[in-house]
């Protein structure tokens, strides 16, 4: 049966407070509507997401992201979460007080986080982007595991960059796996996508520096110079790296030395070393 999330329309919401729902039951049909949200389908199709945590819901509320549903466990007394209670009701949100065996079913887990929450999903589109001056952007090439892109998104907002292009076929940032591996940091990260062709097309009028990682690279990457203008790092994926197209889109190509026995780092690593030598160029971070 088709969930019957909507995609959110603008000026949906309207201030209200009303009481929280108490739901017991596994076939209640809202909590099978977001247990449906574990099928990238119908994420995409609602344009929600699930995240996990008190914390994690409660700094994404303060940042201001549209909560949909709040979903707490029944008994839980806590200021923290008291305060996105309120948060989720003024914004027009529903809030749900469960069972433990309903929290394990939407989680997925057999020790579930006590907070769940419901969320719009973020995704801009390349042609409207604008990077400014001293910004980071990291360009991935179809990443096919979600802890990889989940990873990159936290380290990502861990070096202060501005936010990540999904190029190709990737992985979807809004899958469960990936947004625990983010630990929140992808309510800090701009998000765009957009396919090889439109990114190429993109990267014409992009005036800044654009790096990518090659066995072909003929630079180390600690000899560029990354200047103080805006920087897009380009990853290829796990198997494959970057292909010829994307290569020739680089101002230039680097490769990260290895002294031991193995060939290749994975993604999230080779990405972060690559993130963190760009700040300490462009930040002067220690």
């Amino acid at each position: 049966m088709k969930p019957r999330f909507q995609r959110p329309r603008p000026q949906q919401y309207t201030p209200a407070a009303p009481a929280s729902r108490v739901v017991t039951s596994l076939t209640n049909p809202l909590v099978k509507d977001i247990r449906a949200l574990e099928m990238r389908k119908v994420r995409q199709e609602a344009g929600l997401f699930i995240a996990e945590g008190l914390k994690l819901v409660a700094d994404a509320i303060e940042a201001g992201w549209p909560i949909r549903i709040l979903v707490h466990r029944s008994g839980e007394d806590k200021p923290m979460l008291a305060r996105a209670v309120r948060a989720t009701r003024q914004a027009g949100g529903e809030v749900l007080e469960v069972t433990g065996e309903i929290l394990e079913k939407l989680s997925r887990r057999d020790n579930p986080q006590t907070v769940i929450g419901v969320f719009e999903q973020r995704l801009e589109k390349l042609d409207g982007l604008k990077i400014a001056g001293g910004e980071i952007w990291i360009g991935l090439d179809r990443v096919r595991d979600p802890g990889n892109l989940g990873t990159i998104i936290r380290t990502a907002d861990a070096v202060g960059a501005e936010g990540i292009i999904l190029v190709g076929d990737t992985t979807d940032p809004f899958g469960i796996e990936a947004v625990r591996a983010t630990m929140g940091s992808i309510f800090n990260i701009r998000l765009a996508a957009a396919s090889s062709q439109a990114f190429l097309a993109w990267r014409k009028g992009f005036e800044g520096l654009v790096v990518g990682t090659h066995l072909a690279g003929t630079h180390d990457y600690r000899d560029v110079d990354y200047g103080k203008g805006p920087c897009l790092l380009l990853m290829g994926n796990e198997q494959q790296g970057l292909p010829d197209e994307l290569a020739k889109a680089c101002s230039h190509l680097v490769k990260i030395p290895m002294r031991g026995q193995a060939d290749s780092l994975n993604l999230a690593v080779a990405t972060g070393v690559m993130l963190f030598e760009i700040a300490r160029g462009q930040l002067k971070l220690d």
